[in-house]
């Protein structure tokens, strides 16, 4: 069964807004957690809209799934902050400053020594290591060169096109997920994932070891309740 990781940066939005601690962000990963979720995902970011970076230390101490941190490993800040708490994986996400949502994966042949870096640090800390990529083959295989252990296949352009085509939609990422496991890399993916397409997408993925889901999980849970969310979207991936 692929494994669920629910991102929480949209409950640290919402706790936010309102200053204080409601709604508490290590309840809510614990409820995750209790709902069956296998692991916890946060995306901090330098102006901290969302996560704040104390809220990373405060969820490694608590929760008893895997803890994801993604970011972009070229804020030193950043760097420190996964040293720091040494979670179960490090997604690497090529953002850049004040990039409202992640929109891109790597260029995994021009940054091919800098993240061959940046996976050794982390790796070396005993850190697993994924690296966020488009569905393309020559970069799926030029991440392998990398030294990562895993890549997440960037989802949007499969979630926008599923309701046209989704037999068409489908196709980079078959093939990317084949040439990952051609160069013998793990593959997760994430982003616009979500009730609709969720199933078919990881019905037609092979070796799909993870899914990273935020934005439309929580969104759900406004009407469903998290509970009930959360379960159906493990259904999806059963």
């Amino acid at each position: 069964m692929t494994r669920l990781s629910v991102n929480i940066n949209k409950i640290a939005t919402l706790r936010n807004s309102r200053g204080g601690n409601n709604p508490n962000l290590v309840s809510a990963a614990l409820a995750c957690e209790r709902f069956g979720a296998q692991g916890i995902t946060v995306h901090p970011r330098p102006d901290e809209r969302h996560i704040r970076y104390q809220d990373v230390f405060d969820l490694k101490a608590e929760i008893q799934t895997e803890l994801n941190i993604e970011g972009n490993c070229q804020e030193q800040k950043f760097i420190d902050l996964v040293l720091a708490n040494k979670p179960a994986q490090v997604t690497l996400v090529p953002d850049v400053e004040g990039q409202l949502t992640s929109n891109h994966g790597w260029d995994t042949i021009k940054n091919k020594t800098y993240l061959q870096d940046m996976c050794k640090l982390f790796k070396d800390a005993g850190i697993r290591v994924s690296i966020f990529v488009d569905p393309v083959e020559e970069m799926v295989e030029a991440a392998a060169e990398t030294g990562t252990d895993r890549i997440e296949l960037y989802t949007e352009g499969f979630a926008s096109e599923y309701g046209f085509d989704k037999e068409l939609a489908i196709k980079p990422y078959f093939k990317a997920a084949v040439k990952a496991r051609e160069v013998g890399l793990g593959l997760n993916a994430g982003h616009d994932l979500d009730l609709n397409n969720l199933q078919y997408f990881n019905q037609h993925i092979p070796e799909l070891l993870e899914v990273s889901i935020g934005h439309a999980l929580i969104s759900d849970a406004l009407y469903l309740g998290l509970e009930e969310t959360v379960k159906r979207y493990l259904a999806c991936l059963k």
